[in-house]
């Protein structure tokens, strides 16, 4: 009489492989681009503990330990870059976030179903649009004799130089990126709300709840875990600002609020073909980025259900 055992791990994924491999056929090309062009290159990681030279290469370049590191610690530029690129997503998580979420919950109040598709068009469109294409705009509408200083001066208000003045950086960044990615962003709490069970609402309805009470008793904690996730996420990016926008808005007499990690990075790696150095701190950025995620979830697991794993 034969015994039964459990099939091994082995056994289990190779069954599965060819109970579905038409789906790992079409993952084959996910999966590729994952290891060339993610994984492939932590390869060169290396470089940030070694004096990198393009003509020794990553093997023969010599060993210097955390030089790099020490280096960008103690450099008279890590306080203002630590500093500029939180506040700058300190912002956007405290007003940017929110928008996204505050325009799913109207949009989904709105009962006229042309009106509502007109408006999330709309939304939509800035997402679409090229953040050189951004960047030109603001710098046209922003400018001395820019059409937002020929609006003022209707009122007899003095012309303002905004991009030339550090502390209207951060808020035009922030506030441009909230346009643009507003519409786009609800996209995902619309969906999340399109799954709540509509009984809910018609109980609630009958119990006498009004559209208000129905949203903060409903909709809002229907959405929640989706919430919870994307703030997760985005609490992994506290430290990443995208360099191409404030590559195009920035300039010397707004180094003091725009210069960020990124577009220091940039002049260094690039322009001064530093690129040890930019190693060490860009793999300082995605040690502290990878800390912040388990420390949000971490919290976040503690005050509720919710949670990214």
């Amino acid at each position: 009489m034969k015994t039964s055992r459990n099939p091994t791990v082995l056994q289990t994924i190779r069954a599965d492989v060819r109970r579905h491999w038409s789906i790992y056929v079409m993952a084959l090309p996910v999966i590729a681009y994952y290891l060339i062009f993610h994984y492939g290159p932590m390869y060169g990681l290396q470089i940030a503990f070694k004096d990198f030279s393009p003509a020794k290469g990553i093997l023969g370049s010599p060993w210097v330990g955390f030089k790099h590191f020490v280096s960008f610690f103690n450099g008279i530029y890590f306080w203002r870059l630590i500093k500029n690129t939180i506040l700058i997503n300190l912002y956007d998580l405290l007003f940017g976030f929110p928008a996204a979420i505050l325009l799913a919950l109207l949009l989904n109040e709105i009962r006229h179903s042309v009106f509502k598709r007109v408006v999330q068009s709309i939304s939509y469109l800035p997402h679409f649009i090229s953040i050189v294409v951004v960047a030109g705009m603001m710098i046209d509408f922003l400018s001395r004799n820019g059409l937002i200083n020929q609006l003022t001066g209707i009122f007899g208000i003095e012309p303002t130089d905004f991009l030339q003045n550090e502390n209207w950086f951060r808020f035009l960044f922030v506030s441009s990126g909230i346009w643009q990615g507003i519409g786009w962003g609800s996209i995902v709490y619309l969906a999340a709300m399109a799954t709540i069970d509509p009984t809910l609402y018609e109980a609630a309805r009958m119990d006498g709840a009004n559209r208000w009470k129905q949203t903060l008793h409903i909709t809002i904690p229907g959405i929640m875990p989706t919430i919870v996730i994307l703030f997760i996420l985005q609490m992994g990016n506290m430290l990443t600002v995208g360099s191409e926008k404030v590559l195009l808005l920035y300039n010397p007499l707004t180094y003091g609020t725009a210069d960020v990690i990124s577009t220091y990075v940039y002049r260094k790696g690039v322009l001064e073909a530093s690129y040890s150095f930019t190693a060490a701190v860009g793999l300082f950025n995605s040690v502290i980025s990878f800390i912040l995620i388990v420390a949000a979830n971490s919290f976040v697991k503690r005050i509720s259900e919710n949670k990214l794993w």
